[in-house]
């Protein structure tokens, strides 16, 4: 059971890699492609009308995802019941943006807006009919088949919108790409799931479900405003403009602070669901799950910082170039981010729903007032604030983690800050030499990667021997199964 189970989470790990970095490299390429086609406004306005959707994809899910894949063994009654709730939710939310979309517009002072919104949100709509399916797949660890349908929407949807750019279709290319990936994905789910709704909903089963979901729910949803909001304050409080170059920075951003993190808890939360009574189980994962994302997104984070420049000039043109300071200081906060979501995950797995919930009722607020307060100081104030937030974030989920585990929040950071010394000082070397060099943006990026690299793997062997190994035979694992 124990060798089957860890099989599993290997094979879920491998594909679970597949789907993200999979659909992150055609969707980085593709917004390549579109961001010297369109412009930054075109970016911020999408950027814009996605936390609405945001907002809304979230309430429709309600935290029932969560609740069906901790819950032992779930029935067909339950995953009926949420299936229509979803669809019903999803019908509700759609006509209330569709019904608010003009006074959106006017206080943003951008009548555009309004339309965009209307069409865009029928990705609700769309989504709400292939939630289950995801879940029933995720809960059994079918990675693979999820990792096959992200790269085909993915890759369907960004030839679709680079195509309607071409052609002169601007912003709407944008919001045909997200509709187009939302079909396909459906589309692809029902064809893959062999599950079907029966006739039934069960007010008991809901009831049931939503004691551990509601929680879940008005946490993700606090949540997801926070991490959404910025966006808004930015586009009322600067320009819709400074919006784009403030989604730019962040998407690429995001690549090490989120991606990695995000794959290892996709197929972490199922497995932690699954051995939730041993606590001891629970704190080795937690303490290796960490240190080898760690040792993995602290070095990328930091060389990201370094070549920032660069990378953004070669990548986006010099258009724009008034995104390298906010995308420098949003990787400050990412070395945080990278850790949020595993400790709140084995919380989640615990089922402790309800502390989750008040703690996360807490952090957010605190780190709103970290926002409003940086705001006051122009939009890097206001970045600043965001990178409190995220380690604010950070420790209270290592903290609420440790209360369970018995892992304490020193240990966890004794754990981790000798791989983000080895990673600064790396940087640090590399920066030095990268101001002797007078090449073209490509050489320079390829040069100081190269060198960065070796320098950490240096250090990393010297003063963390036993990690170096266990990397090592991950890769080599890794390239056996690729053979």
């Amino acid at each position: 059971m124990a060798e089957s189970l860890k099989q599993q989470a290997i094979f879920g790990i491998i594909w679970s890699s597949i789907q993200k970095f999979g659909t992150l490299i055609i969707s980085f390429l593709s917004n390549l492609v579109l961001a010297r086609l369109l412009s930054p406004t075109d970016f911020g306005t999408i950027g814009i009308l996605m936390v609405f959707i945001a907002l809304s994809g979230t309430l429709v899910d309600g935290g029932f995802g969560s609740a069906l894949i901790q819950k032992k063994n779930p029935t067909n009654t339950d995953y009926s019941t949420i299936f229509y709730w979803n669809i019903i939710l999803a019908i509700f939310l759609y006509a209330f943006l569709f019904l608010t979309a003009p006074a959106i517009a006017s206080f943003y002072d951008e009548s555009a807006l309004s339309e965009l919104l209307r069409v865009l949100g029928i990705i609700l709509l769309i989504n709400s009919f292939n939630i289950i399916q995801s879940n029933i797949l995720t809960k059994n660890l079918k990675f693979k088949v999820l990792a096959q349908r992200d790269l085909i929407s993915t890759s369907i949807g960004a030839i679709v919108a680079i195509t309607l750019a071409y052609k002169g279709f601007g912003i709407w290319s944008l919001v045909v790409n997200h509709i187009v990936i939302g079909i396909i994905k459906s589309i692809l789910l029902w064809a893959v799931c062999s599950w079907r709704p029966q006739l039934i909903f069960n007010y008991g089963s809901f009831k049931e479900l939503f004691g551990f979901g509601g929680f879940i729910l008005s946490s993700n949803l606090i949540n997801t405003l926070c991490n959404n909001i910025q966006g808004l304050i930015i586009g009322k409080v600067f320009t819709i403009q400074d919006v784009g170059f403030y989604t730019q920075a962040r998407k690429l951003e995001e690549i090490p602070s989120t991606s990695f993190s995000a794959i290892v808890v996709q197929v972490a939360y199922p497995i932690f669901s699954k051995v939730q009574n041993d606590l001891d189980k629970l704190k080795n994962a937690l303490q290796r799950i960490s240190m080898l994302m760690a040792s993995f997104v602290f070095p990328a984070i930091i060389l990201l910082i370094v070549i920032a420049k660069p990378l953004i000039i070669f990548l986006f043109t010099d258009k724009w170039s008034e995104s390298i300071p906010y995308f420098q200081i949003l990787c400050i906060g990412g070395i945080a981010i990278s850790l949020q979501n595993i400790n709140y995950s084995v919380v989640a797995a615990l089922g402790r729903s309800r502390s989750l919930f008040k703690w996360t009722v807490i952090k957010r607020s605190l780190g709103l007032i970290f926002l409003g307060v940086g705001t006051l100081f122009g939009m890097k104030g206001l970045l600043f604030g965001v990178v409190l937030g995220s380690y604010l974030i950070y420790i209270i989920n290592a903290s609420l983690a440790s209360h369970y585990l018995k892992y304490s929040l020193i240990s966890q950071l004794r754990d981790l800050i000798g791989i983000l010394i080895i990673s600064v000082i790396t940087g640090l070397i590399v920066y030095y030499l990268s101001t002797l060099l007078s090449l073209a943006h490509y050489l320079i990026i390829f040069i100081i990667s190269i060198m960065f690299l070796l320098v950490y793997i240096l250090l990393l062997r010297i003063f963390y021997n036993t990690l170096f190994q266990e990397i090592k035979s991950l890769v080599k694992n890794y390239l056996i199964w690729r053979k």
